[in-house]
């Protein structure tokens, strides 16, 4: 396999796809305000193709043996991938990766393609928008050269040229990308999360559109909100912008005419403003409307997420100039700092507990629309209301995606490289750190010129983090938030992602970890004095904006994509080993240690490779249920849990640890403690004082509420039983009482809880307890984990007697309905469920009402699958103390 690629890599010129070099040039507009991207480009090694970007950006030139992509815009790696130089199935199987000779990127690159524009004439002018190069580029149209790498920098430095006088009915453009160094560059990268791609992300990994217009040509729209609260009790009012710029040789006059639209479509206004620019002259054009009866956008588990429509057009003398449209939604956020130093948001007046996951983008920076839909459908089934991006802000479509998902998002610059190279960093690879020189400062602040105001319309946005584990210089910072402000930006701006000092400004935000594995216990033990909180780090107050007990193990179909036998066993039988597919090399992550010494004491040395998988996801599912537990619970403390971004939502590539669900979209031990542990109406243990949490995360459900409470011998003896009653209140959470019967346990036995409104079950929850807890030594904690020095033991679960689960199916209009029946006179534990297709692979996605559960003596349960197409073979079941088996369907 590895010499299939080295070989690949050695003989790049000699794999190109023939034919696509002979399509004709793509015509990409035909009108003022139209706007196209370079639908494709052919590239090439400038090893091979030498550096005179004079000549290679003129019409004709024979790109046969280059490599041709599809792909309007492709980091290289993601471009050969494209041209199927590569397969990252193969690249991304066992070890292979590390093998790649890197060398190839060493050198620059060359972006090319032809492309058609309408004949020249007077009051027409072409420009090319840039949306960010990885990470320097040298762009040449028709021989003429557009821009140089010393101004066009950075991943996210959008700039606007205009090429009119270079632009012909036929056209040749050319861009050059040089290697990137995260040191050095202003780029994407990932930190310890996963190796990175051999070219370090380099290339056109975003658009770059050609834009017709007449004399006067329009900046992006913004649009400000002003709405008074209570929300949609009162008219809002709507403020449209947009910058205009004369580009002819005189002066001109011109109408600015604004319209907006109603969710429906229906016309609110048409509103217009004659004005006049000289030469080069620009100014912001600005039209305010008042909506009454407005239509409120909410984040989705708090209410609909309607989208209004501004329109704006330039005309001269009735002759359409340029053009733009964006949707938009009524919404306000807010952001205080509290007693304890704690951010607290709100949204429409409401306070909104942040509960959330932390985004990785593809480890080839591969945009695909549907995956991230479906990864936004999966957050929203975990229950879980906001996204971390950090560093990672893709592309536009992914605001749009959350402006009608009503996911609110969290972005922000990027840790431990380039981005944070001040001088009192000094955890970065080269200490003391290359810091930022003039040009820097420039390109950070027209970076965040460029994603503001790619941002700034849409209501999803809740804040952006101009720093994440280290603040920014007070000259950077001033930087951004002039360009932030420049583009209208209404939601906080939060300083980092955690409280280290210097900070311009205050942060709010925890980053103490943990990052690996820690016991349930760790979110609930807290002392009960609020200040004295702090020395129980990641725990569950305050807001936490990465951490996690580090847990993520994908399922076998999973694990066979991507890993060897070898290393198959070597999760089981080598258990302090360094994995590849972990975390770097370098990093405290690389193994497994804390995690398998914890899953090995807990939960008794594996028998194989299936044992061992069942213990982890018992493991992941007991960790991420307690985390959101613990934060969930503590909302209305008398020191808040004021948000939580778990540490990570997913992957960049098929990866060990740090996810809620697999690179392939396989949801396992993970996702499913964090979907009960999230629930918007929830009743949680507390491992610590033994309470029930009443947990109510909406905003309009109250009442009477029960919750049933029975505690199970492993034998299927009932221990205990009684019934809590209180009444839930919106946007709450409080204790309603203590578990009792647990004093003379002796083993493990098992806690059921039962929230009811009347006799429907809203949330059905099932722990697993011994007789003493894990021992925690708080005063020995690390940056990313507490160490325990005493485990708890659960070894009794692998005397469990077998249980017989019958399981029926039936096809409905959106999936399948499983009915599953214990048989048996002793639990069924940890049952789980997968669809699989003929070939015997796994059903993704795949939305499951519930998950990983465990039935009582003679108790049925009816489980939903919900699938987006096509039709499974087989389902899956195993337990803990249930024979796998499949049944066909």
């Amino acid at each position: 396999m590895i010499t299939t690629l080295l070989l690949a890599a050695a003989g790049l010129a000699q794999v190109a796809t023939a034919g696509d070099a002979d399509q004709q040039p793509h015509l990409l507009t035909n009108g003022p305000g139209q706007s196209a991207a370079i639908p494709r480009w052919d590239i090439q090694s400038t090893a091979k193709v030498g550096t005179d970007l004079g000549k290679l950006s003129t019409t004709g030139v024979d790109t046969a043996n280059w490599h041709h992509t599809t792909q309007s815009r492709c980091t290289l790696m993601g471009c050969l991938l494209d041209a199927g130089v590569y397969k990252d199935s193969e690249l991304w199987f066992s070890e292979n990766l590390k093998g790649f000779d890197g060398s190839l990127f060493q050198v620059p690159w060359v972006y090319r393609n032809e492309f058609s524009l309408p004949p020249a004439k007077d009051g027409q002018h072409f420009l090319l928008e840039t949306n960010g190069i990885t990470s320097e580029a040298d762009i040449f149209i028709n021989g003429n050269q557009i821009a140089n790498s010393t101004f066009q920098a950075g991943s996210y430095g959008g700039h606007v040229y205009d090429i009119t006088c270079a632009a012909d009915e036929k056209n040749a453009i050319v861009v050059q990308v040089h290697p990137t160094n995260y040191a050095y560059d202003l780029a994407v990268g990932f930190g310890d999360w996963n190796p990175y791609a051999p070219d370090n992300g380099t290339g056109v990994w975003r658009d770059i559109n050609v834009r017709q217009t007449g004399d006067i040509s329009m900046g992006p729209l913004s649009v400000l909100i002003d709405l008074p609260l209570p929300a949609g009790e009162k008219d809002a009012t709507v403020t449209v912008r947009a910058e205009a710029k004369n580009r002819g040789r005189s002066d001109v006059s011109f109408r600015a005419n604004a319209a907006i639209a109603d969710p429906s479509g229906k016309a609110i206004c048409h509103l217009w403003q004659d004005l006049k620019l000289k030469a080069g002259e620009s100014r912001v054009v600005e039209f305010k409307q008042t909506v009454t009866q407005p239509q409120i956008w909410w984040p989705r588990q708090w209410g609909g997420q309607p989208l209004y429509t501004a329109t704006v057009d330039f005309t001269i003398n009735e002759q359409l100039s340029d053009k733009r449209e964006t949707t938009f939604g009524i919404r306000s956020v807010t952001s205080a700092i509290n007693q304890y130093n704690d951010t607290m948001f709100t949204v429409n007046g409401k306070p909104f507990q942040v509960i959330g996951a932390g985004y990785n983008a593809d480890q080839f920076l591969r945009w695909d629309g549907r995956y991230f839909a479906d990864i936004v459908e999966y957050m929203f089934d975990m229950g879980l209301n906001t996204i971390r991006l950090e560093g990672k802000m893709e592309q536009p479509e992914l605001y749009e995606i959350g402006d009608r998902a009503g996911l609110m998002v969290m972005a922000g610059w990027e840790c431990c490289d380039k981005w944070e190279s001040f001088e009192y960093n000094h955890d970065l690879a080269l200490n003391p750190p290359p810091v930022w020189d003039d040009r820097e400062y420039g390109i950070a602040r027209y970076s965040m010129a460029h994603e503001a105001q790619v941002m700034q319309p849409h209501p999803s946005m809740l804040t952006f983090l101009i720093g994440s584990d280290y603040s920014p210089d007070e000259r950077a910072t001033r930087g951004y938030i002039e360009a932030l402000q420049q583009a209208g930006w209404q939601v906080p701006i939060i300083g980092a992602a955690s409280f280290r000092e210097p900070a311009v400004i205050k942060s709010g935000m925890k980053m103490q970890g943990p990052y690996d594995w820690v016991p349930p216990n760790y979110w609930h033990d807290l002392p009960d004095t609020a200040s004295l909180q702090d020395t129980r780090f990641g725990s569950s107050f305050g807001f936490g904006s990465e951490l996690g007990a580090g847990v993520g193990t994908p399922e076998l179909g999973s694990l066979r994509k991507f890993l060897s036998d070898s290393d198959l066993d070597d999760l089981w039988k080598n258990p302090d080993k360094g994995l590849y597919h972990m975390s770097n090399a370098d990093s405290q992550f690389h193994d497994r240690k804390v995690y398998n010494a914890a899953l090995f004491a807990r939960y008794g040395k594996p028998s194989s490779l299936e044992d061992y998988l069942m213990k982890a996801q018992l493991s992941d599912y007991e960790a991420t249920r307690a985390q959101y537990e613990g934060f969930a619970s503590r909302w209305n403390a008398e020191r808040p849990a004021t948000g939580i971004i778990y540490w990570m939502l997913n992957n960049a590539w098929p990866g060990l640890h740090w996810n809620q669900f697999d690179k392939y979209l396989r949801a396992a031990g993970s996702y499913f403690g964090t979907k009960t542990g999230a629930r918007p109406e929830h009743a949680a243990y507390d491992y610590v004082s033994r309470d029930v949490w009443l947990i109510n995360r909406s905003l309009d459900r109250g009442g009477k509420r029960s919750v049933e409470i029975e505690v199970l011998g492993l034998d299927g003896k009932v221990l205990h039983q009684q019934t809590l009653s209180a009444d839930t209140e919106a946007n709450k959470a409080r204790t309603i009482g203590k578990v009792e019967g647990l004093d003379e346990v002796d083993g493990v036995v098992l806690l059921r809880l039962l929230l009811k409104d009347g006799d429907a079950v809203l949330s059905r929850n099932v722990y697993w307890l011994g007789a003493s807890l894990d021992e925690l030594d708080w005063e020995a904690s690390d940056w990313w984990y507490t160490p325990t020095t005493k485990y708890a033991d659960y070894t009794a679960l692998s005397s469990l007697k077998p249980a017989d689960v019958a399981t029926t199916v039936t096809r409905g209009k959106d999936g399948y309905q499983l009915t599953l029946e214990n048989r048996s006179d002793v639990p069924a534990f940890f049952v789980s469920v997968n669809l699989i297709d003929a070939q015997g692979h796994d059903f993704n996605p795949t939305v499951w009402s519930d998950n990983y559960v465990t039935l009582w003596p003679h108790e049925k349960m009816d489980l939903i699958a919900r699938v987006r197409g096509g039709n499974a073979a087989k389902v899956q079941v195993k337990g803990y103390n249930v024979e796998a088996g499949e049944v066909a369907l």
